[in-house]
């Protein structure tokens, strides 16, 4: 029977996937003999050569090398499928975690989160995408992520949502402007300036149904997707603009001044939660991840953002 060891493949896994063992070993964190060792091993346990020196480009696969690296990353990512489930029988925190966020304040909450996460559950693999709000829910349908962080904006029947905190919304204006320096400002002032508009799927309808509420309609002047423009854009005069997360800086990108001015009246408040898939199984370590980020929201941990705990 043939013998060899989960860790050999790991080692021909790494050496495949860079082409050089010097690189494989600072990959990996182990030493190139190692490394060498292993292949050489697995080479007369197959009995067929895996690689082929390339002359001052490393390592190749073979025609059979390719199609045993094959194999040898199916074997590895069973073998983890078994640990994963063996986790998830006996309750243990630990196994992959995918985090959807909405990219509009993906920067100023998830890094923080998932450093307090993962200090407290380290055998957890945690992976990261930002995404925007119709993004988020199409991952979720297609298990892509198992969790997203989001606003509870047009959320569809299938999906759950759990709020943590309340955002009410916010002008942001250039520091120069004559509104930036009152305690808050209007809509239908608002709406008699030119609006630079964050035009993201769904986002962008909160923020024009803000003013269709109120029977007004709001003169977008420019549009953008990306947050770090809006707020330039803003900064150099353009427009004001809305948003529900306050800013970590009160300067631009591009080193402008500008203001947070909250807005008055009856304005619909969005609410930050958690969003997953309706009846999904729940795993060990989503449940950890739920329980996580309603501690913080407890503990007051998202008033830098201007956030108000719900819980």
């Amino acid at each position: 029977m043939t013998v060899f060891t989960l860790r050999q493949l790991e080692y021909f896994v790494a050496v495949g996937e860079t082409g050089s063992i010097a690189r494989a070993s600072e990959r990996i964190n182990v030493s190139s003999p190692s490394i060498s060792a292993a292949i050489t091993q697995l080479e007369q346990t197959f009995g067929l050569p895996l690689f082929v020196r390339q002359h001052a480009q490393g390592l190749a696969l073979t025609a059979g090398g390719r199609r045993m690296m094959d194999q040898a990353q199916k074997v590895l990512s069973g073998a983890q499928a078994m640990h994963d489930v063996a986790a998830d029988i006996t309750g243990s925190v630990r196994g992959p975690l995918s985090v959807g966020c909405l990219v509009t304040f993906a920067q100023l909450v998830l890094p923080m989160l998932r450093r307090g996460y993962e200090e407290r559950f380290p055998e957890v693999r945690f992976q990261q995408t930002e995404m925007n709000q119709a993004e988020l829910f199409s991952a979720l349908r297609r298990s892509d992520i198992d969790i997203a962080m989001t606003y509870d904006m047009d959320i569809p029947a299938d999906l759950q949502f759990s709020g943590l905190i309340r955002l009410r919304p916010f002008a942001l204006l250039a520091a120069e402007h004559p509104l930036a320096s009152g305690p808050d400002v209007s809509l239908d002032a608002l709406s008699q300036l030119p609006m630079v508009l964050l035009d993201l799927p769904i986002s962008a309808d909160y923020f024009l149904s803000l003013f269709a509420t109120c029977n007004l309609e709001p003169n977008v002047a420019e549009r953008t997707r990306d947050m770090a423009v809006m707020r330039s854009l803003v900064g150099n005069g353009f427009g004001y603009s809305i948003a529900n997360v306050r800013p970590q800086s009160d300067i631009s990108p591009d080193g402008k001044p500008i203001r947070c001015v909250p807005i008055s009246g009856d304005v619909r408040v969005l609410r930050m939660g958690l969003l997953t898939a309706q009846g999904a199984a729940r795993s060990s370590v989503v449940q950890s991840f739920l329980q996580f980020a309603t501690d913080c929201a407890r503990a007051d941990s998202f008033a830098i953002i201007g956030g108000e705990t719900i819980l």
